[in-house]
């Protein structure tokens, strides 16, 4: 089964987002200690713009550890696939496994093809096509919430367009930072003739400047075998800022051996 799940790309076809001055690209660090005065909704939703912006422009590649565990409840099969990532930009995805544990057909038929339709949706997928953004998007303000005791301005996002990579759901705005803390709901257009229905929720972390995927819950129906249910964890990110990646004699997380 090919089940593409929700990623969430970076809207760079804007060199100054609405609402922002014209020196926004010298991003505050929000990993500070620094306390940050609370947002309005709408500021808070154009410094979200603007970070994914500055992320997607400014990210010259990172390294993760992902351990992915897939169960099969109709037929009481799991696995659990450990695995190094490997990310240098603009289209390069690479999987290192590190060990596994579980079923082989899980491997074969729900996991390893999960990481391919990543590397597939890196390699070909337009990003600003599947982007969190007004072109994509109609946004309703629902409120503030707290979300692992962080305060957070929530949105409801219905697609513009039903196209695989969308999803119609909400977003949780931290309302200090603008980061992207949580998002969750059902992708509108099966990624594969093989799902019928997907659904899913997935958490964030700051490193840094940088915004990466920290915990990721999905369940869906598939015409073969049955529903799936897929949890991802991400740790130990290692982002390389493109200033970096220009240094002399730098080398990059994807280029460094996993023995290392």
């Amino acid at each position: 089964m090919a089940q593409t799940l929700p990623s969430f790309a970076f809207d760079a076809s804007r060199t100054t987002p609405p609402g922002l001055t014209s020196d926004w690209t010298r991003a505050p660090n929000f990993a500070t200690t620094t306390t940050l005065p609370r947002m309005a909704p709408e500021l808070a939703l154009q410094v979200y713009h603007g970070r994914s912006v500055i992320q997607s422009r400014e990210l010259a590649a990172y390294s993760a550890i992902s351990v992915i565990h897939a169960e099969l409840p109709e037929t009481d099969q799991q696995g659990e696939f450990e695995v190094e990532r490997h990310f240098s930009a603009p289209r390069t995805l690479e999987f290192t496994p590190v060990h596994y544990r579980g079923d082989g057909f899980v491997k074969a038929n729900v996991i390893t093809r999960l990481l391919q339709s990543e590397v597939d949706h890196v390699q070909k997928d337009d990003g600003e096509l599947t982007a969190i953004s007004n072109k994509n998007y109609k946004f309703s303000y629902k409120g503030t919430a707290k979300v692992h005791d962080r305060l957070v301005h929530v949105f409801h996002l219905k697609p513009r367009v039903k196209r695989p990579g969308l999803f119609k759901g909400r977003i949780f705005i931290d309302a200090y930072s603008g980061s992207l803390v949580r998002a969750e709901g059902q992708v509108v257009k099966s990624p594969s003739f093989f799902v019928k229905k997907l659904e899913f929720a997935q958490d964030y972390t700051d490193v840094g400047n940088f915004t990466f995927p920290e915990h990721m819950h999905s369940e869906a129906k598939a015409r073969v075998i049955g529903r799936t249910i897929v949890d991802i964890s991400h740790r130990d990110y290692q982002p390389v800022a493109m200033a970096q990646a220009a240094e002399p004699g730098h080398a990059s997380p994807s280029s460094a051996s996993p023995n290392e």
